[in-house]
């Protein structure tokens, strides 16, 4: 039995039927503005707890690794469970998406009450591993303490804000996610200052923006806001509904964990150059989550399109919302690689005015990672796309090269050779042999997309 029929029609045929262009765009905007809302309130907290010394900004950088892991877990299961929902849709197998959702969430919840009890018993062994020094050890573990109590929220809120998305509902995601990001900027300074809780306000201010987010967003589907229904008698207890949602949202845990991974790489190999180097890159990569925030909010908005479009067989659709996307993202990415290679100590300063040293090294790492900025839009569209359409393996190939299957390696080799210019280098020539690996992977799909085209208008 379909869900809310005459809706689900409506947005069926306004995602199979709309121009390219307009029809991206619209979902897009939403998708940027809420990844940018969380990018700014991660550097929110970044801006507030650098008024702390540059240790304490140094722990952000090594709480964000925690971060990272969590939000692999919610990534996985929400790209997981969103991809696999666009194909449906556009197939109109509606009750295989209610279980498909609904199982994700449940999933998702206990993994992050999973990861709340195992890192609350083991967090200052679980803040050494993640890199912190002596000093940052203090910050780190007040401010972790909070974010742990956050992870069932945050895991839950990623597959609710990509199941909205993979429907067109991205409107609705923005609205959940941007409020609790507004609100977490609003009570940091409140809480650091005004309570003098120091950082673990701004832990607290994270916690109670990611319990808001998580309300708004189940609030969306318990009034029928979404064609998509959650509901405990939704949940499979078939293993391979989760094996499928697992292994459809693997590429998003790859990028994510070693996401994680190379933060901590990142930071071990930062720390050698003392608490500077550990505070520069933190700042340097909390700037950059934001410009590629733009990006992968893009993608974010393109991917339901082509799930859709590819689920009802309308192959030009998908070839000219690939192209597109990627011509918007290299624009984009090639506005922001000049401004930031312009403004780079401008920017650092915002967080650490006085500090040079911690200038001096986040000035050399924004302009290395500006000038690979415009290399990214490919990997980052054919990623998406074989995600959504069930190449797993592929996209998590494409996902693991950027932040692992490259980067590792070079932020390890790097510095024996060149010293703090290594570190300051290892993403942005991660980056470029990722675009490179990427050109015959993408040359290949257009191949296939024409082919599929010219057998159907044959």
């Amino acid at each position: 039995m379909n869900t809310h029929p005459k809706q689900t029609m409506s947005q069926y045929d306004k995602m199979v039927e709309t121009p390219i262009p307009p029809l991206i765009i619209s979902l897009a905007v939403p998708t940027i503005i809420s990844m940018l809302v969380t990018s700014i309130y991660n550097m929110a907290d970044t801006y507030f707890v650098s008024q702390l010394g540059t240790s304490a900004a140094g722990a952000v950088g090594i709480v964000f690794s925690l971060m990272a892991i969590i939000q692999a877990v919610g990534f996985t299961l929400g790209m997981g469970s969103g991809s696999l929902s666009s194909r449906l849709l556009g197939q109109k197998r509606h009750d295989e998406v209610n279980q498909i959702c609904s199982s994700g969430l449940f999933a998702a919840a206990a993994l992050g009450i999973t990861i709340t009890v195992i890192g609350s018993l083991f967090l200052d062994p679980l803040m050494d591993v993640l890199g912190a020094t002596d000093t940052i050890l203090p910050h780190a573990r007040s401010y972790a303490r909070y974010i742990l109590f956050g992870a069932p929220f945050m895991c839950s809120s990623f597959v609710m804000n990509n199941v909205l998305r993979s429907e067109g509902k991205a409107a609705y995601s923005m609205i959940g996610i941007a409020s609790g990001g507004i609100l977490n900027i609003l009570l940091d300074p409140v809480f650091i200052f005004v309570f003098h809780l120091g950082i673990a306000g701004a832990a607290i201010a994270t916690l109670i923006s990611q319990c808001i987010s998580f309300t708004i967003l189940l609030g969306f589907f318990l009034t029928g806001k979404s064609t998509i229904m959650l509901h405990p008698r939704y949940i499979s207890r078939n293993p391979n509904t989760y094996q499928e949602i697992i292994r459809t949202g693997f590429p998003s845990f790859c990028r994510q964990g070693l996401a994680s991974i190379a933060s901590i790489a990142l930071n071990v190999n930062a720390a050698v150059y003392g608490d500077a180097a550990v505070a520069a890159m933190s700042i340097t990569s909390k700037i950059f989550m934001m410009v590629f925030s733009v990006m992968l909010g893009f993608g974010q908005g393109f991917q339901p399109v082509v799930g859709y479009n590819y689920g009802a067989q309308k192959y030009r659709r998908v070839k000219q919302a690939t192209i597109f996307t990627f011509l918007a993202g290299v624009g984009m990415m090639t506005v922001l690689g000049i401004l930031g290679f312009l403004f780079a100590p401008q920017l650092i300063r915002l967080f650490r005015r006085d500090d040079i040293q911690v200038i001096a090294i986040g000035t050399n790492a924004i302009r290395a990672q500006a000038l690979a900025l415009p290399l990214m839009p490919l990997a980052t569209v054919m990623n998406m796309v074989f995600q959504v359409i069930g190449r797993s393996k592929k996209a998590t190939l494409l996902s693991a090269c950027r932040q692992g299957i490259f980067f590792l390696p070079l932020i390890v080799l790097l510095p024996m050779w060149l010293g703090l210019t290594g570190i300051e280098i290892a993403q942005a020539l991660s980056d470029l042999c990722t675009f490179l690996l990427t050109i015959p992977f993408a040359l290949l799909f257009i191949r296939e997309l024409n082919g599929r085209i010219s057998e159907q208008e044959s």
